[in-house]
């Protein structure tokens, strides 16, 4: 199945509540007559569309910057004065200050929306198909529009329940909203399989997404609540599912923590579910050159893929690194912080052998040295390595050094922050900056152990099965620095670990919201405001059903 072709030659969508929720009018345009398509290139061209929403929605400045940038783990400055300024908007979403006009959650919205408009399109049109795997599709289809609802619920507390196009759709919140997700993820779990993964929604994701689910549904029953109540029942049923993802022996622990994020990683047996970026699916994310320095060059053959000086971990999640390993370092002690790839002691590296350090980056950088728009070699034609300066940034007295401090006053440099290097900046794309071929992680493993280890501590009397939990993903990284075992474990451990475990991947605000931290206080970060635990609805959205009194309702609080 390829997303480069599709069969559905036109899309048109009218949304009267941006999207595809209250009235949605596609047409389609079927040439297979006189394009020769057969039933199973049509039956393609329905269900593609349906995933290739994902890419433009997990792009660096949407479901990421919502997800990570509002959270202790990342900030975004106003850099030297002149670069991710943008009106102030990823300032106010750290403060907790963002309003119905942000244009990166109106992106989003518009990108869940069509998630679920196309699968409702979908949905409505594969049962008249003869095709072997219309069946199949229209199970995803419908998973789908169950995980394009989830995020919907989780960002903006809010889902669409909709099958006749013609027909508003049904709004709902709270425990509706959760029974909706769970009926129709459970209605489809027997009918997918479970070999099509992980770019495809299978048995094992709809287990996943299900333990997600239960995980979080006392936030979701009650969002401004002061405190959740988990019950026994969910706990339970998180805890079943997990069980059945690991008791599955599809997967595994990756013994090497960045390989999970590395180019070839839509093979790795950790991924359960994920965006696939492969480059015949014209893989287009920009997670690996976001955060480094504009000065930073990691490919060779193109002396165009640089960094961006974009966000970087506030001291307040480093300091979590540090505290926990303290006197050591972090980068000593946990192969999940730090990987070294380029030996600064060598000033002439073979083409072939120049791959940038991955993880958290302190400190001075080295690497490729351009001047003049040219990388410059050695005597022997190898690279020429060296200490890096900010010359793109037209200081070249001014050296490529991370700080740990980073905040919203200081626009003389670019230096600010320590910067992540999680996912790999892709070697085998056109041009490496603008495209990944990794998959962007939607659930792994990893997860999966950490999400029961907390149902467990939640249900009460669980913490030695939840420290054996974690301490099963910490021994698995054996491929360099082995995390040592922990000896303790209770919900704020446990939070620290996701941390550890999952930094950078998207569910830092859904975690900080879920153990009670979301109205703490970081680096610019005072506001301890509850109603900010969801998103504003854009405001054109609501403008959009302006004509249906009361049909999509704002947020409190915005």
């Amino acid at each position: 199945m390829t997303k480069k072709t599709f069969y559905i030659l036109s899309l048109f969508i009218t949304v009267l509540a941006l999207g595809s929720c209250s009235k949605l009018n596609e047409q389609v345009l079927d040439e297979t007559s006189s394009t020769g398509a057969t039933d199973k290139d049509v039956t393609e061209g329905l269900i593609a569309p349906v995933y290739a929403v994902l890419p433009g929605l997990f792009q660096h400045t949407q479901y990421f910057a919502l997800q990570q940038i509002s959270t202790d783990e990342a900030i975004l400055p106003y850099r030297g004065g002149t670069d991710w300024g943008d009106n102030g908007i990823y300032m106010s979403l750290h403060r907790h200050e963002t309003t119905s006009s942000d244009p990166n959650v109106k992106n989003v919205w518009n990108n869940i929306m069509l998630g679920i408009s196309r699968a409702i399109l979908a949905i409505n049109t594969l049962p008249k198909s003869t095709d072997p795997n219309a069946q199949l599709f229209l199970a995803e289809a419908r998973g789908m529009r169950a995980y394009y609802n989830l995020l919907s619920l989780d960002l903006f507390g809010v889902t669409f329940v909709k099958d006749d196009p013609k027909i508003n759709s049904v709004i709902l919140r709270g425990n509706d909203a959760v029974e909706y997700i769970k009926s129709e993820l459970l209605a489809i779990e027997p009918l997918v399989r479970e070999d099509t993964g992980p770019g495809r929604i299978t048995k094992q994701a709809v287990w996943g997404l299900l333990a997600r689910l239960h995980l979080q549904a006392a936030v979701y029953r009650d969002i401004y609540a002061a405190s959740f109540t988990f019950t026994g029942d969910d706990m339970d049923k998180a805890i079943q599912y997990c069980d059945q993802i690991i008791n599955s022996g599809k997967f595994q622990l990756s013994p090497e923590y960045f390989d999970i994020f590395g180019d070839a990683n839509h093979t790795n047996k950790e991924l359960i579910f994920a965006v696939d970026q492969r480059a015949d699916l014209n893989g287009h994310n920009r997670m690996a050159y976001f955060s480094l320095s504009g000065d930073q060059f990691p490919l060779p053959a193109y002396t165009g893929a640089n960094g961006t000086d974009g966000p970087g971990i506030t001291s307040d999640f480093y300091q979590s690194w540090a505290q926990a390993y303290a006197p050591d370092d972090p980068a000593d002690m946990d192969g999940r912080f730090f990987k070294r790839n380029l030996d600064t002691t060598q000033t002439c590296v073979p083409a072939a052998n120049f791959y940038i350090d991955r993880g958290i980056l302190r400190g001075q950088q080295y690497g490729l040295i351009r001047t003049g728009g040219v990388f410059e070699t050695c005597p022997n034609g190898d690279m020429k390595v060296g200490k890096l300066y900010n010359n793109t940034r037209n200081r070249p007295d001014l050296p490529v050094f991370f700080t740990e401090q980073i905040n919203f006053s200081d626009f003389s440099n670019y230096n600010n922050g320590y910067r992540v290097e999680k996912y790999e900046f892709s070697r085998g794309s056109v041009s490496g900056r603008n495209f990944g071929e990794h998959d962007i992680v939607i659930l792994r493993l990893a997860d999966i152990y950490l999400m029961r280890a907390e149902a467990r501590l939640r249900k009460g009397g669980g913490e030695a099965e939840a420290l054996a939990d974690v301490n099963t993903v910490r021994a698995a990284r054996t491929a360099r620095v082995v995390p040592p075992a922990l000896t303790e474990m209770n919900l704020d451990v446990l939070f620290r670990e996701r941390g550890f475990e999952l930094y950078w991947e998207n569910v830092r605000r859904t975690d900080m919201i879920r153990f009670g931290k979301y109205e703490g206080t970081w680096t610019e970060k005072t506001n301890s405001d509850p109603k900010k635990r969801i998103f504003p609805i854009p405001q054109n959205a609501i403008d959009g059903a302006s004509n249906l009194p009361d049909y999509l309702v704002q947020n409190e609080g915005y």
